[in-house]
């Protein structure tokens, strides 16, 4: 169905001199706004695609936000340390700067990301304050590496409880619904690339999103009876070019970046059905195939990248940049 042209301006995130700023038709948008327990959705959407709590020992692509947890936070840790050490680590993920040895060695260094200072003090904050999420096999393996001990801040299980309340409760929001579709399909995107990039290569990762990240992204809509779609203003595939409303709302997450803000989902209601967008951003790792086409991206590589998409428009990208969005489409 063809989408009727939004009218609303979106006063909340922009100002009225904004000459640029889309227009927008009288339809019901919000945000997700919610301040309780932020600091654990902002791990789960930042950081579970590779720290995910529910891969085998043998399938995940880097440690757990627990094993995190346990090596930075000893019997004299505050929590100001804690923080700042998280702080650091992000900025600065470099071998001399790294305190998880063996994680490194395995999955090798954590792309750079660019994130608010806003967003990981509230990560570390819940992570520091709360009990969160273990896989099955951690305290064997961990009790096997380190010893017998607790750590500090493990809180009394209500986050933990909250945690898994909140994915199992059918009784979700839009936004949260949204989200929930969106990083489910970009952990089995994520989880399957780096786990490509890590054994095979930048090169191997390139035909696996030629050759697998349509079907894969199917699959997902299928199971969650949704419409899920990863669109560009400038993208590699012609097919996942956005739209004039689509564009819109990537310019949206743009002025977010630029005023250093962790932007939120944004939900339009128009009869019976949910629209959800939501921002891509790049990291370091994204560069190999997305960054400078003479200083990021290998001769080989582009090479095979102007082979399979000829009218490619997905390069030039620096770190923590919007490189396009999840837009996704459900019933209410």
């Amino acid at each position: 169905m063809k989408p009727l042209t939004l009218l609303i301006v979106l006063s909340f995130l922009f100002s009225c001199k904004d000459s640029q700023r889309p227009s927008y038709s009288k339809k019901k948008i919000t945000t997700q706004n919610s301040s309780e327990y932020k600091g654990k959705k902002l791990m789960e959407t930042n950081c579970y695609v590779c720290h995910s709590p529910t891969a085998s020992e043998e399938s995940r692509i880097a440690p757990p936000m627990i094993a995190i947890k346990k090596h930075y936070i000893g019997d004299k840790t505050t929590k100001e340390e804690f923080i700042k050490s998280m702080q650091n680590w992000i900025k600065f993920p470099t071998q001399q700067n790294a305190k998880m040895y063996g994680a490194v060695k395995r999955f090798g260094l954590m792309p750079k990301q660019g994130y608010p200072e806003e967003t990981i003090k509230l990560i570390s904050e819940y992570m520091f304050d709360n009990e969160i999420e273990k896989p099955e096999w951690f305290e064997e393996h961990y009790n096997k590496e380190r010893g017998n001990g607790k750590g500090k801040g493990m809180g009394n299980g209500k986050g933990m409880k909250r945690h898994l309340q909140g994915n199992n409760s059918e009784n979700l929001t839009d936004s949260e619904r949204g989200l929930k579709y969106a990083l489910s399909t970009k952990a089995v995107l994520g989880k399957n690339l780096m786990g490509t990039i890590q054994k095979k290569g930048t090169l191997a990762a390139l035909k696996f999103c030629n050759v697998k990240a349509y079907p894969l992204t199917d699959s997902m809509a299928i199971v969650n009876n949704a419409t899920i779609k990863r669109v560009s203003d400038k993208p590699r595939n012609p097919k996942n070019l956005a739209s004039k409303i689509e564009k819109g709302y990537i310019n949206l997450f743009k002025e977010n970046i630029k005023l250093n803000k962790e932007s939120e989902p944004i939900v339009v209601e128009t009869g019976k059905n949910v629209s959800f967008y939501y921002p891509i951003k790049t990291n370091s790792m994204c560069l190999q195939c997305h960054g400078n086409p003479t200083s990021d991206i290998k001769p080989n590589t582009l090479t095979h990248i102007n082979e399979l998409y000829p009218k490619d428009l997905a390069t030039g990208y620096s770190e923590n940049q919007i490189r396009g969005i999840w837009s996704i489409t459900f019933n209410k």
